[in-house]
């Protein structure tokens, strides 16, 4: 997400006495994207098209056999992460809110549109 759309849904929620006592997500729809929605959009942006390696989950997870406890820690955030989607693949609860939900009239900044920033 955009920084400045941060702080427009940290500012709006403040006072806001539906988030009171609430944890409050930002997870605007339009910018909730899988890896490889992240890398065409790049690609499409760019103008080119990235080598792309498939690792199977149990290969991804049999990389740990050997590292130390701290490597371990590291590839097992990374399968929750990728292969799991943790971080969007998850009811929010009763006692939260999602902030684009809350507040439609945010016009947030969509991930094409922020990618497009860096080119």
């Amino acid at each position: 997400m955009d920084e400045d759309d941060v702080a427009t849904y940290t500012i709006k929620s403040i006072d806001d006495p539906r988030t009171l006592n609430k944890t409050v997500y930002l997870r605007p729809p339009e910018n909730i994207l899988t890896q490889r929605e992240l890398i065409a959009m790049w690609e499409k942006l760019k103008g080119t098209d990235l080598h792309k390696l498939n690792i199977s989950e149990q290969d991804f997870l049999s990389s740990m056999k050997g590292m130390d406890y701290a490597g371990q820690v590291g590839v097992g955030h990374f399968y929750h992460i990728f292969y799991q989607g943790c971080l969007t693949n998850f009811e929010i609860g009763l006692n939260a809110e999602e902030a684009s939900a809350l507040y439609p009239e945010v016009l947030y900044t969509r991930m094409d549109e922020y990618l497009k920033r860096y080119l």
